[in-house]
């Protein structure tokens, strides 16, 4: 098994992949604990720590040190205007083809996917194996999780009602406040007291939010499983959307790529913003599903390229990030 996990890891997996997976099949064969709502349901705890991961992820946020990098503002602009417009402008230039399909919810999940901020530990990880400016991957991993969390639901909240016709703009912004913005404004000004203590512990604040996403995962599909949400779709459609997640992010990281070199950026810069420009972030995807998705059972359709998007992103930038490392020695 240890020799499976590391040959996995070279090519960007890890055992929380795996997790995810086996979160899948659980909710498949037994459903109903992800159902139970007495006495304390898993929704009801995953509700909850949604709101601790932004807590903690604010605390984890240095006022200093984002302003420190402010000073490399063309490639942070780059890098959110990709994130944040070019990423859901391309996916919605092939809305029109979508409406009123049965394919229209996949389409809503991969615009979803599309609007999300860009991953923090994953592209200051493959920033650093590609040898590429790591302080400004950090601060634009950072400020995009910030932007994320107003922008995100801005883009998304357009095409819910169409695409679901369920969604009340009232209880959606007023839970979004509570949940997740409201945590974050707390977390960064316990930041001077507190920063240095949840930076000691950080692994463990890691291990704590994988956990809650993994409960997010395991309801979201207990409730599609048990409406029989994905019955429509035969394995030879969802490959066929792995292909189309894994030609989302080359097209973009080409773009991106082209961008930067006509900038005229750094080699340094060039990488840190095809890294932090292309890839999306899982945490926010899932604890956002919970906010804008509230008791849905479509969730486990949305949430689905987000899953594949993830887990190809890695593989592809891995590759990727240990070519480019190459470059000196060659």
């Amino acid at each position: 098994m240890k020799k499976l996990l590391k040959a996995l890891s070279k090519v960007g997996f890890d055992s929380f992949l795996l997790l995810i997976g086996a979160m899948i099949l659980l909710a498949y064969f037994f459903p109903m604990p992800g159902m139970i709502k007495e006495p304390v349901s898993l929704e009801e705890i995953a509700n909850v720590g949604v709101s601790f991961i932004f807590l903690f992820y604010g605390l984890r946020l240095s006022v200093e040190k984002l302003k420190a990098g402010l000073v490399n503002w063309r490639m942070h602009i780059v890098v959110q205007l990709t994130t944040f417009l070019f990423f859901p402008l391309l996916v919605l230039a092939f809305r029109p083809l979508f409406i009123n399909t049965e394919y229209e919810l996949l389409w809503l999940g991969v615009f979803f996917l599309a609007a999300l901020p860009s991953t923090v530990s994953s592209s200051v990880v493959m920033v650093s194996i590609a040898k590429g400016n790591i302080p400004a991957a950090i601060f634009n991993s950072s400020i995009s999780s910030l932007i994320g969390v107003v922008v995100t639901p801005l883009w998304v909240g357009l095409f819910i009602a169409s695409a679901t016709g369920d969604f009340d703009v009232t209880q959606i912004f007023i839970k979004l406040i509570i949940q997740v913005i409201l945590p974050v404004i707390i977390g960064i000004s316990l930041n001077s007291r507190f920063g240095a203590l949840a930076e000691k512990y950080k692994k463990q604040l890691k291990q704590f939010d994988q956990a809650i996403i993994l409960t997010i995962i395991y309801t979201s599909f207990c409730k599609s499983f048990s409406e029989h949400i994905f019955e429509g779709f035969t394995a030879l459609e969802l490959a066929g959307l792995a292909a189309a997640m894994m030609t989302l992010f080359l097209v973009v990281f080409f773009c991106v790529g082209l961008l930067s070199t006509l900038f005229g950026f750094s080699i340094k810069d060039r990488i840190t913003v095809l890294f932090c420009g292309s890839k999306k972030s899982l945490v926010h995807g899932t604890v956002m599903s919970k906010v804008l998705f509230p008791h849905s059972t479509i969730t486990g359709i949305i949430l689905l390229p987000l899953m594949l998007y993830h887990a190809l992103q890695l593989t592809a930038a891995s590759i990727i990030a240990q070519k480019m490392a190459r470059r000196d020695e060659e």
